[in-house]
């Protein structure tokens, strides 16, 4: 399909393009309570071709528009040739300012190592499915439903510059529901997503959930509104963590949005732990062919060390393009989870929408439980009102756990602590 690709692209007089193969190989597995309902296993091809097209803009000077389109194995020719027409034919309205495309790459495939990328799926699936329902012991909290995915993709990247490289990654994802009906009926649901077999931590992450889902049930609405030192765990913490990628990538900071430099402070004058970011990407080549193999120092005690991001944008700001890094690597870390919920706080373990606002800084989402933790060590599990926080105030003052956690976006400490976070309450 490629060399018909490539001979489509040579007749419609197209000289600039990348071609993006990948097949996914996946087995899927859906659960009710512990019992196996539908297992389905796929095998999908396919092509995404991006044509590039110069052109000048309005001023005159030298633009570079693209269009990137998906194709199907199943179409003929003539087809396939009115498709890469149309959207050459397009990129001519998608104009930008002129830019270098990527330097070309060839190396051999690129296999994974480790079992999730050796063994047949089907095996993989089953041990993944034993861990996640491993905890699962309890007669008053259980996994409702349940759905895991597993997948082995195959990528091809080439371009009209020369560029050819391959490499397979594979990666286990899904959701599960916890329920506990006395003596409230509630319901929680959670998603996970690993590179690796990872059987411990899924098995962790549904124990956590199914205390988190018992304790929902028991939670009073008795929370006062007020600043708290809060406390965030597990995927909330990621989730804020990516205000430093967010804000440190070449496409925020090219049209403005974010004024960040290399060697500066981000995090300004600090009285706890000084941030210490690294960014790691999921392949070994973005879908530009960019090589990421190497891990990206991203913050040094709180001073930003890099811009980051996809060609295009790099080449504005005058950097080397770095490609797509996807995951937050954090090695802060100074009190075991156990001293640092120590003392008055908030520990809010999940929530209905959490969300990082990489524009404002602002972080927030309703709370649906959350333990109100007393000077005395008393321990009340609570639920209802909403957390508003900023990043740019609590990062002055924040401290880490030694404690790990790792999902397929973020490996770092399982929760930080930060100081005066606002919390609007529901008191009964």
């Amino acid at each position: 399909m490629i060399e018909r690709i490539k001979s489509a692209l040579e007749r419609c007089g197209i000289s600039m393009w990348r071609i993006n193969e990948r097949l996914d190989e996946t087995t899927e597995l859906f659960f009710v309570k512990k019992q196996l309902d539908t297992r389905r296993t796929k095998d999908v091809r396919k092509y995404e071709v991006t044509v590039f097209r110069d052109v000048e803009n309005g001023s005159g000077k030298p633009g570079r528009g693209f269009t990137s389109i998906p194709v199907l194995p199943s179409m003929d020719s003539r087809q396939l040739e009115e498709e890469l027409k149309g959207a050459y034919y397009a990129a001519q309205f998608a104009a930008n300012p002129y830019f270098e495309l990527p330097d070309p790459v060839q190396a051999p495939m690129a296999e994974e190592a480790g079992e999730l990328a050796q063994a047949p799926l089907a095996r993989s699936a089953g041990k993944m499915a034993r861990a996640l329902f491993a905890p699962d012991i309890h007669e008053d909290a259980f996994v409702n439903s349940a759905e895991l995915f597993v997948c082995r993709v195959r990528r091809r990247i080439l371009s009209s510059e020369g560029t050819d490289v391959s490499f397979v990654n594979t990666g286990v994802n899904g959701e599960f529901v916890v329920q506990c009906r006395e003596p409230e009926d509630v319901e929680i649901h959670n998603q996970f997503e690993y590179d690796a077999l990872d059987e411990e931590a899924l098995s962790a992450k549904v124990a956590e959930a199914l205390t988190f889902v018992r304790d929902r049930a028991h939670a009073r609405r008795v929370l006062k509104s007020g600043k708290y030192d809060l406390i965030l765990s597990g995927d909330a913490m990621a989730e804020v963590l990516s205000y430093y990628s967010n804000r440190s990538a070449a496409g925020m900071v090219y049209p403005q949005y974010s004024t960040w430099k290399p060697g500066e402070d981000i995090q300004g004058e600090a009285g706890g732990e000084r941030l210490s970011l690294t960014l790691r990407a999921f392949h070994p080549y973005s879908p530009e062919g960019i090589p990421t193999g190497e891990d990206l120092p991203l913050l040094e005690d709180g001073k930003l060390l890099t811009w980051h991001g996809p060609n295009r944008f790099c080449r504005y700001l005058g950097v080397k393009p770095t490609g797509n890094y996807q995951k937050i690597v954090c090695s802060n870390g100074t009190l075991p989870f156990t001293e640092l919920k120590k003392g008055p706080c908030l520990w809010a373990v999940t929530f209905s929408d959490f969300q990082m606002d990489a524009m404002s800084g602002h972080f927030g989402g309703e709370i649906r439980l959350a333990y109100l933790i007393e000077a005395d060590g008393t321990v009340t599990p609570v639920t209802g009102g909403s957390v508003n926080g900023s990043i740019l105030e609590a990062q002055k003052n924040l401290t880490f756990s030694t404690d790990r956690y790792l999902s397929i976006g973020y490996d770092g400490p399982y929760a930080m602590r930060l100081s005066g976070v606002s919390v609007a309450g529901t008191e009964e």
